[in-house]
């Protein structure tokens, strides 16, 4: 499930949900794509849900949107998988700030709260996973950060990982995990640098753990990226 990509998907973050598809064709699984416009209802019965990053106006709309549809909320309770990237991230939170830097109500769907960085952080960001509660994602998490939240983490909320460089939630850890719901910085699009994120996901989607697949150009991508760094 796409939620609002014309609202949210800068940087290529609609890649993700192409590459959810893509990793579950190679297993022989089917899934189906809808993509949910701003002023349509949320479906509530889907299995992964995604949002990517957008501009400030962009944000606040997105979160108006979904605090008054209710379906995501509903859907995260249920214990569906959420992935929320940047923009999409901070707004499933209790607070984030608008262009004007005012604090505006989140989703609520992640116990956390975005304030601003002193500086605006542009560039790499590699992590290490250190969340027991995604045990498929054990290798180093890389992609491109352009934002300028400090995320703060309540105590229901864990860090994804451990930054090892670039900014992330800026107090030395990126992203945020609570329940099945996955927020993180990362553009690139994430997934299609991450894979091991995608089937993540997607074993929480069919309740079982799903054998990893070795595709030789994305661990080229993630080499050259990561010596990059």
């Amino acid at each position: 499930m796409s939620i609002y990509p014309a609202l949210l998907g800068t940087y290529g973050d609609g890649g993700n949900v192409l590459v959810l598809r893509h990793r579950a064709r190679l297993r022989g699984l089917h899934l189906r794509v809808t993509e949910v416009n701003p002023g349509d209802p949320v479906p509530r019965t889907a299995d992964i849900y995604v949002l990517g990053g957008g501009e400030d106006t962009a944000q606040v709309a997105a979160a108006d949107y979904l605090r008054t549809d209710g379906a995501l909320s509903a859907a995260a309770d249920r214990g569906a998988a959420i992935l929320a990237i940047c923009a999409g991230y901070q707004l499933l939170g209790e607070r984030f700030p608008d262009a004007q830097g005012n604090p505006v109500p989140g989703v609520g769907i992640l116990d956390i709260s975005t304030d601003r960085l002193p500086r605006r952080a542009v560039g790499e960001i590699v992590c290490r996973p250190d969340n027991p509660a995604v045990p498929g994602v054990t290798d180093l998490i890389t992609g491109y950060e352009n934002h300028a939240g400090a995320t703060h983490l309540g105590p229901a909320a864990a860090p994804l990982g451990r930054t090892l460089h670039g900014v992330g939630n800026g107090d030395g850890a990126e992203g945020a995990v609570q329940g099945r719901v996955i927020g993180t910085y990362a553009h690139g699009p994430a997934l299609a640098r991450n894979p091991q994120l995608a089937d993540q996901l997607l074993s929480w989607a069919v309740g079982r753990v799903l054998e990893p697949i070795d595709e030789p150009e994305v661990t080229a991508l993630r080499k050259e990226r990561l010596t990059t760094v």
